[in-house]
């Protein structure tokens, strides 16, 4: 029996229930394309080969699975069919005598452990092909899988093609099968479209394989694994399936979140030990928690590394580049890109910091911005350790504001200003005795005129 594998993963389905321009495996879920969910899965098994089954035109799937290769089913002619394509870019694992499985791009609640169970049933010399089962609460709709005394699968009839009496068999298939390589391709060409939808079915394998004296067997699986998504309803569904699996291996991993329904993950979220999540926090791609952070409720974090010990939130915004050190403090409509803040820094509210460097332990006042844009360009401002920037300043990039330095309030900083050193941009105050009164009295009287 070979230890060799190939995986074929279809994905040329239109999927016009979408309405979309965007292909049906590219939607993301958890932030990731559904088709690189089922490639993970794949990927976790080693195979020597993943082939993915594209239609004419959908070049931008085949950019999306690269490196893996891509064949093009020319017509949607049935699971057949499709797995027919894969055969010229498998022939060097065929010629290995390699096993075949076959997955679904649209599918990606699949778990690595359920295929691999379907790959220890044919290392076990159990079948030729191992077909994935599942018993939903309702079956209507899914193929029926045929069991004899042994356990063997004698059949797979489609709903449309099913007795009532088959239709009322709670044993259904869903979708995957690992098949010994060889003999799939072999009995590919020998499957007729004589059927109620006209086309080529992989089911039929199994009357085929018999006659050939080769064996069918079933793995089962949850029925949340084999659902896949045909439209933006179950697109939501499979959504809300992975953030689940998503919080309890944040929560699992030592992470407390007080309101997991209302934390959306992304795939690649990394959160450390005793790290606490407020309500409505959502992740985008690239955030890495280190130990012990709190996220107060309402933030949006993507892009970004928070060290040990920081405070984010509530209502604050990491956007990509992000960095902030350890003890620091990221307060309520705080908005932070492409900048770093140093150990125990503090911008605690109402700001933005982008394209710049904050040094250790320096704190910048409420409403203060680094104004990095000039319309043109993007220009860095560097902020000292244990700089001290008054409320409501603007730090008109390219600038340095030295180490220890203060910065008065309601200052427009366009020069560097040195360590240690006090700038202050504000005009002189004036104050006139008595003319608030005079100019409340002038206006009462305007307007009584009037």
């Amino acid at each position: 029996m070979s230890s060799e594998l190939a995986v074929v993963v279809l994905a040329a389905g239109k999927g016009t229930r979408m309405k979309s321009d965007l292909p049906k495996v590219l939607h993301p879920v958890a932030g990731r394309p559904m088709v690189d969910w089922v490639l993970a899965a794949a990927e976790a098994l080693d195979p020597r080969e993943i082939v993915v089954v594209v239609g004419p035109g959908m070049d931008s799937v085949a950019e999306a699975v690269a490196p893996h290769r891509t064949a093009v089913q020319a017509e949607q002619l049935g699971t057949a069919d499709a797995v027919a394509a894969a055969r010229e870019a498998l022939a060097g694992a065929l010629d290995a005598g390699a096993d075949v499985l076959v997955l679904y791009g649209d599918g990606p609640l699949i778990e690595p452990e359920t295929l691999r169970r379907m790959a220890a049933a044919r290392a076990e010399g159990r079948g030729d092909y191992v077909w994935l089962g599942f018993r939903p609460e309702d079956p209507t709709g899914y193929g029926r899988l045929q069991l004899d005394e042994a356990g063997a699968v004698t059949r797979i009839v489609e709903e449309k093609d099913a007795s009532e009496e088959e239709r009322r068999i709670g044993l259904c298939w869903g979708g995957l099968l690992l098949a010994r390589g060889p003999a799939l391709f072999a009995q590919l060409p020998r499957i007729s479209n004589d059927n109620a939808k006209g086309e080529y079915y992989l089911t039929d394998l199994v009357a085929l394989g018999a006659a050939a004296g080769e064996r069918s067997v079933v793995v089962e699986c949850s029925a949340e694994e084999v659902r896949g998504v045909n439209s933006r309803a179950e697109l939501a569904e499979a959504e809300a399936l992975i953030q689940g699996r998503l919080r309890r291996a944040a929560m699992d991993g030592g992470a407390t979140l007080t309101d997991p329904a209302s934390v959306f993950l992304c795939w690649d979220t990394r959160l450390g030990r005793d790290v606490t999540i407020g309500p409505n926090v959502c992740f985008g791609p690239g955030a890495v928690v280190e130990d012990g952070v709190e996220i107060r409720a309402f933030s949006h974090l993507e892009g970004c590394r928070i060290a040990s010990g920081a405070v984010v939130g509530p209502f604050a915004r990491l956007r990509p580049g992000a960095e902030l050190g350890e003890g620091a403090r990221v307060g309520n409509f705080v908005e932070v890109k492409a900048a770093t803040l140093g150990p125990g820094a503090k911008v605690n509210h109402l700001s933005y910091v982008g394209d710049a460097t904050v040094g250790a332990k320096a704190n910048l006042g409420a409403g203060t911005i680094t104004c990095n844009y000039d319309g043109y360009r993007k220009s860095r401002t560097e902020i000292g350790a244990e700089a001290f920037i008054g409320s409501n300043t603007a730090l008109v990039a390219p600038v340095v504001v030295g180490r220890g330095a203060i910065v008065g309030a309601g200052s427009t900083i366009a020069e560097d200003v040195p360590d240690e050193g006090l700038a202050v941009t504000r005009a002189e105050q004036t104050i006139r005795p008595l003319a608030a009164r005079r100019f409340r009295e002038k206006r009462a009287a305007e307007k009584k005129k009037g």
